[in-house]
């Protein structure tokens, strides 16, 4: 999983329920254990396992959350951002001062794998012995980091879809919407707005 599905797929935990409101798929511990299960890989927890998730390494996910989608907000403008936290982005110095925090709290080190019959891969691994929270929340932020760094974030998009509240990377010229669902509510509203302003004409 490469750091743009993986800031995404962080974004995107917030999201419209089907019902007219806003669910938080970290909203508890077990959650969080689920959502990172899915990615253990991408988490550097594959080899060990994924750390025990108690409060406080929820806690720390939801603020690093916070702070990606707050930079999340800042890269979609001059486009409005997800109205799930429009009311509540953090200051900008301080959703970065956050994920650099977080980034920088288990350092690096280049390691090269070299399977027989397969080409050599070269990954920054953590080094030492760090406790597997820090590995994870600095996982997360290391990938929220490159990025906002790299050429994908011209790309992102807050879905303008009604009710819709995620952030997407638009892949194509002529999208619009985070996905066909969102396309077909966008155009059902369009449609009934359109049947109202006539039938009040």
């Amino acid at each position: 999983m490469d750091a743009t599905r993986l800031a995404l797929d962080l974004a995107v935990t917030i999201r419209h329920d089907g019902h007219g409101g806003v669910a938080d798929d970290l909203a508890d511990t077990a959650g969080l254990a689920a959502w990172i299960g899915d990615r253990a890989a991408a988490l550097d927890c594959a080899e060990d396992g994924p750390p025990p998730v108690d409060q406080a390494l929820l806690t720390a996910v939801r603020e690093l959350r916070a702070a990606v989608r707050s930079l999340f907000a800042r890269a979609v403008r001059p486009g409005p951002p997800s109205s799930a936290d429009a009311h509540r982005l953090l200051p900008e110095d301080e959703a970065l001062a956050r994920l650099n925090a977080a980034a920088a709290r288990v350092p690096t080190a280049p390691r090269l794998t070299w399977d027989a019959g397969t080409p050599p891969v070269l990954r920054d691994l953590p080094a030492g012995a760090p406790p597997a929270a820090d590995r994870l929340t600095a996982a997360l932020a290391r990938a929220a980091l490159a990025f906002l760094g790299g050429p994908d974030r011209d790309r992102l998009r807050a879905c303008p879809a009604p009710r819709c509240v995620r952030y997407f990377v638009k892949d194509r010229a002529r999208q619009e919407w985070c996905k066909p669902s969102c396309g077909n509510r966008a155009r059902v509203a369009r449609h009934h707005e359109r049947r109202r302003r006539e039938g009040g004409d």
